[in-house]
């Protein structure tokens, strides 16, 4: 008798299920219930990062707000001044002296808004002027523009070039020292230069040779045809002795037609700064020495009463007033020319043109000379 009542195939269970009944997701159980204490205190952390978050968040704003307030503001300075900001200072040197002189009252707050503005490297070094009451702001763009005080050195024209040294080496604000080589007469452009402090002395003498060079490529490059010189070295010199013959901006055109026309016709050229140039060289002849007869007749290199053409080289650094008289002079047949006791001269196409207006020169000396006796006494 089979007596097998388990599960097998034979056996009479009830509890066997189909197919479909085993694959039933069966019911999972629910998670144990959290305490109320638990979600209370998860609830109180949470409240309180949000809460610090948002303080948080109020108080940059509120500090920015009030430092870019306070960087914009009106500054302490009573009175203008001026600093200089040596080169490679690093913003904590810039500032601390901004502080010192009392161009800025808070040194943290600059510092913190150069850097918002990325502005520390680009601090530049220079001179600067600070006006009363300059915001934080406006200092700092100042030092970021470079735009620092500029000063001048003033070159006037006809100067030579041991002039020009001497007066570069007065100057109190330019730095070192000047170079120990004289430049060539007549490579020095004169003018008036800026310049900031810190600029050196031979660093002048390079811009105005820069200068120089640059006018005499532009100029030469616009000369008329027919001129009886033939480089721009020759342009140089015969500039130079229009320079020294006149002080009148519109005569120099016509005193340089004068000597072209003579170069033209193979005459001297006769000019008295020649002679003066050929005796004392550049340190210029003294004021209380006049030209005697003998001077006239003492053959030098440069004095065209003794030489046919041309002297060896410029007798000054001609302007470019008087360049531009070469490369372009009047178109005139004047051969001549004196002055005629106005500052000017008196221009002549012949010689008894000429001889009559050295008449009335003398006279005209003449008579100033008496004048000046009787004014005397």
């Amino acid at each position: 008798m089979n007596t097998n009542t388990g599960p097998g195939p034979l056996g009479g269970n009830n509890n066997m299920k189909s197919p479909a009944e085993v694959l039933k997701p069966r019911d999972v159980p629910p998670p144990p219930k959290r305490s109320k204490g638990a979600k209370g205190n998860m609830i109180v952390v949470l409240n309180f990062m949000m809460t610090c978050v948002v303080l948080g968040t109020i108080a940059l704003c509120l500090a920015a707000y009030l430092g870019k307030y306070w960087f914009e503001k009106p500054g302490p300075l009573r009175a203008a001044t001026t600093l200089q900001i040596e080169e490679g200072a690093s913003v904590n040197s810039i500032t601390s002296k901004l502080v010192t002189n009392g161009v800025i009252d808070n040194g943290l707050i600059f510092k913190a808004w150069v850097r918002a503005y990325r502005a520390q490297g680009s601090l530049k070094a220079g001179e600067y002027l600070f006006d009363a009451r300059m915001s934080m702001l406006d200092v700092m763009e100042t030092i970021r523009s470079g735009k620092g005080i500029l000063h001048k050195v003033s070159v006037p024209e006809g100067l030579t070039v041991v002039q020009i040294f001497d007066r570069i080496a007065k100057n109190e604000i330019l730095e070192g020292e000047l170079p120990t080589e004289l430049p060539v007469e007549g490579s020095l452009m004169p003018d008036t230069y800026p310049f900031q402090r810190g600029t050196t002395r031979e660093e002048m003498v390079q811009r105005m040779k820069i200068a120089q060079e640059k006018f005499l490529d532009e100029v030469w490059g616009r000369r008329i045809d027919g001129l009886p010189i033939s480089s721009k070295e020759e342009m140089v010199i015969l500039a130079s002795i229009v320079e020294k013959e006149t002080g009148k901006a519109d005569e120099r055109p016509r005193v340089a037609s004068v000597f072209i026309n003579r170069l033209n016709r193979g005459m001297k050229l006769q000019s008295d700064p020649t002679i003066i140039y050929g005796i004392f060289g550049g340190q210029g002849k003294p004021k209380d020495r006049p030209i005697y007869k003998s001077d006239i007749e003492t053959a030098t290199p440069y004095n065209t009463y003794t030489i046919p053409a041309l002297p060896p080289g410029p007798i000054a650094n001609p302007g470019r007033a008087a360049l531009e008289a070469v490369a372009n002079p009047s178109r005139t047949e004047d051969l001549f020319f004196v002055a005629n006791g106005t500052g000017g001269h008196s221009f002549a196409k012949t010689l008894d043109e000429h001889n009559q207006n050295v008449a009335r020169w003398r006279a005209i000396e003449a008579q100033q000379k008496k004048d000046a006796a009787a004014a005397s006494e």
